[in-house]
């Protein structure tokens, strides 16, 4: 302490021009703390301004991906037997590109690359507010020789995710809304997030999924996940090369694939990686169908 006194008794025997120094020097400390912590805060806004909205990839569960990897690779790799010392044989490869959320303005994108490579695909459609001028695209989709299956009629979460109940009034509605575009009934329902998605827990309760699923299997519904994803409904609008490496990296060696990609007005790079996507897939061997054709697990 006597020490501390002594330097103050110092810095005023100076003179005051050493003592304004000294005000300045702590005076341009404490400024330099506030810029500081004042651009914390701007990259903390400009961070949470980038938040998607609407489908986002922490919404789709990681589970499904590994549940829609075992199914297929159970339906899909029987192996021959035979004489011992007998190799297996290789399984077909087979890809089916699935879209969710549409229809919108990028949907006849998505068509026309679908139609120029020959290629057929699965919508699992969404007949929201925003959707409703595009639904006649449907027809347009079937066609074409597309499937089209069920997603949600508003994929609110809060609302769909409720009960039971909720979720099914509302596929009730989605089926009204595309049946003058769709004729036949729609066998096909991803739910919104995968079937083993943990959101819906917080407005149903850990255990509705489980129920829904049961209950789907009830009514004679298929449902179908993912295994491939190209991430292309993240908030920070990735770039075409980037989803296009998303679905390589992820097919890796898998011989039966259902890639998760998204037609929505946002999307519209989706649409532009399609075409390399599709070249790939061929030049990697594979057969393309509709999940209508997947192999039971």
């Amino acid at each position: 302490m006597w020490v501390k006194l002594y330097h103050l008794w110092e810095s005023l025997r100076r003179g005051p021009g050493r003592w304004r120094q000294l005000f300045r020097t702590r005076r341009a400390r404490r400024g330099a703390v506030l810029l500081a912590g004042a651009g914390v805060l701007a990259a903390l806004f400009v961070r949470a301004a980038a938040a998607p909205v609407g489908c986002a990839n922490e919404d789709l569960a990681p589970a499904a991906l590994m549940a829609a990897a075992a199914a297929q690779s159970r339906g899909g790799q029987a192996a021959e037997s035979g004489a011992a010392g007998a190799q297996e044989k290789s399984p077909e490869k087979v890809v089916y590109l699935t879209f969710d959320d549409g229809p919108s303005a990028t949907t006849d994108t998505v068509l026309d690359v679908l139609k120029e490579e020959g290629v057929p695909a699965t919508f699992f459609v969404v007949s929201a507010e925003n959707n409703a001028k595009y639904l006649p695209t449907l027809a347009r989709t079937v066609a074409e020789g597309h499937l089209v299956g069920l997603h949600s009629a508003s994929h609110r979460y809060s609302k769909i995710y409720s009960s039971t109940d909720a979720f099914w009034q509302d596929i009730g509605e989605l089926q009204a809304a595309i049946a003058p575009y769709v004729p036949e009934p729609c066998t096909c329902l991803r739910f919104p997030g995968g079937s083993s998605n943990t959101v819906s827990r917080k407005y149903g309760g850990s255990g509705i999924m489980k129920e829904l699923k049961a209950q789907a299997e009830e009514k004679g519904y298929r449902v179908v996940d993912w295994n491939v994803c190209a991430e292309d409904a993240a908030g920070g609008h990735p770039t075409v090369q980037e989803i296009y490496d998303n679905v390589v990296r992820e097919v890796d060696d898998r011989a039966s694939c259902v890639v998760l990609m998204h037609d929505t007005a946002a999307t519209k790079n989706t649409a532009k990686a399609l075409p390399d996507i599709i070249r790939w897939f061929k030049n990697a061997g594979y057969r393309f169908d509709t999940v209508d054709h997947l192999p039971a697990a």
